[in-house]
């Protein structure tokens, strides 16, 4: 298997800050109460963390992104055999990395919309994740997720 690279993006402390925070599953308000910054300055630096980041537009996809290209310190590696995941689930993990809605989701797949839903409603159950942004997070720990996959749709 071969590794694709791509240059680190480099963000600045602040950005770094509130990307981590949405990547471990906290909303924007509670960053920035965290970091003791306005909710509009928060938003300002995640908006400029995106551009940074290829220019994404989902915050899950600017989590993805920031551990793709070492913008953001990856979370630590969890064995992936402890989790059981039906394929269908498995499946979403990569949209939803890429920012896809449910209905692009379920064009991709060729799927019913609504079992696109009830999938992404079980895979933030199976990942014990509280949002999109820390079910980036989670699938990266457990491997689902990897470098090479967000960088092949960043290119």
């Amino acid at each position: 298997m071969t590794t694709t690279t791509i240059q680190k993006v480099v963000l600045t402390r602040r950005e770094q800050q509130v990307l981590q925070g949405m990547a471990v599953g906290i909303t924007l308000a509670e960053v920035a109460l965290g970091l003791k910054i306005r909710e509009g300055t928060a938003a300002g630096y995640l908006k400029l963390a995106k551009h940074k980041l290829h220019g994404v537009s989902e915050t899950a996809a600017a989590v993805a992104a920031g551990y793709a290209t070492g913008a953001i310190d990856p979370p630590k590696l969890l064995d992936p055999e402890t989790l059981f995941m039906p394929r269908e689930q498995r499946d979403i993990v990569p949209l939803v990395a890429r920012g896809m809605a449910a209905a692009q989701m379920a064009t991709e797949l060729d799927r019913p919309v609504a079992d696109v839903r009830a999938d992404g409603r079980g895979l933030l159950r199976t990942l014990k994740a509280r949002n999109r942004c820390h079910l980036i997070t989670r699938a990266w720990e457990f491997q689902i997720l990897t470098a090479d996959q967000v960088i092949t749709w960043l290119r």
